[in-house]
């Protein structure tokens, strides 16, 4: 995975308020960020990953595994959470970290019991996400990459043969 950035000193651009494309530097809007040469702005930018994640989390909300490991009855807040993980990953806004902090996902995901089942049907929620924003051959593979390799390292439990969901 890459780094994520933690360097404070520097406005950084947000996702969240009515306005999310400009940033406001000592009370005067400044040029907007420019993530022309991030994967993230390449495939289209926080209307793809907007898309990509709601998508997703249909399917999160359709399974019922997946689903339980979810307190929140409304599921807005942690698809929020991860649209802005995947945009501060993928080289667009920092909103993760100046909401957050670092992302730590074994850390955030200990609390769950993440068999190889659950990393599977993650993975095809997933994929619906993938498809319905229909990404270049390039960039679909290089995001599938990093999502099966995330995926993979977030099992922390084995399977349970009794388990029918």
């Amino acid at each position: 995975m890459l780094p994520i950035p933690t360097t404070r000193g520097r406005q950084l651009p947000s996702t969240t308020g009515p306005a999310a494309s400009r940033t406001v530097v000592n009370g005067e809007e400044a040029e907007p960020a420019d993530y022309s040469d991030t994967f993230y702005g390449q495939i289209g930018g926080h209307e793809t990953f907007k898309k990509m994640i709601h998508v997703f989390y249909q399917g999160i909300a359709a399974d019922p595994l997946l689903r339980a490991m979810y307190a929140e009855e409304d599921l807005c807040p942690a698809e929020h959470r991860m649209l802005m993980f995947m945009e501060q990953y993928w080289g667009g806004p920092r909103t993760y970290l100046e909401e957050r902090g670092h992302p730590r996902l074994r850390m955030r995901h200990v609390p769950f019991a993440v068999t190889p089942e659950a990393r599977d049907r993650w993975l095809a929620a997933m994929r619906k996400g993938v498809d319905a924003v229909q990404l270049s051959p390039m960039h679909e593979a290089t995001l599938w990459d990093y999502l099966e390799r995330a995926a993979h390292s977030l099992v922390n439990a084995a399977s349970d043969p009794a388990q029918k969901l």
